[in-house]
């Protein structure tokens, strides 16, 4: 892990804007990534106001969003094959496979993938 660049699963991100201080402590001066499932999630809330829908899109300007390639549907697969995890959380380990970077997650549930660099916080 360098330290520098970080996949957030869809929780870290809520948290951040709902103004979690520490998180953004934690997070100042990272390049966050996530995954196309968790941008498409963070808009899954329901009754997000406009102010809302403004202030989630003003984060995934900040931030890399990883579409689904052929390499990550691969690593996809082969976590499915081995593993219980929902497809949305499959897709995000993937995600974090394939870039070697680590995982910033409330989810205890990924820590059954071994190869998952895991950053789980509380």
């Amino acid at each position: 892990m360098n330290g520098i660049n970080i996949v957030c699963d869809t929780n870290p991100l809520i948290y951040l804007l709902d103004g979690d201080k520490r998180l953004a402590k934690f997070l100042d001066n990272k390049q966050i990534y996530v995954s196309v499932i968790t941008e498409l999630e963070m808009f899954g809330k329901k009754n997000l106001s406009e102010h809302d829908n403004k202030m989630i899109e003003a984060l995934l300007e900040n931030i890399f969003v990883i579409d689904i390639n052929m390499a990550i549907k691969q690593i996809y697969k082969d976590i499915k094959r081995k593993h219980d995890i929902k497809l949305p959380d499959a897709v995000i380990a993937a995600s974090a496979l394939y870039l070697d970077l680590p995982l910033l997650t409330f989810d205890q549930g990924f820590k059954q993938i071994p190869n998952l660099k895991l950053i789980t916080w509380n």
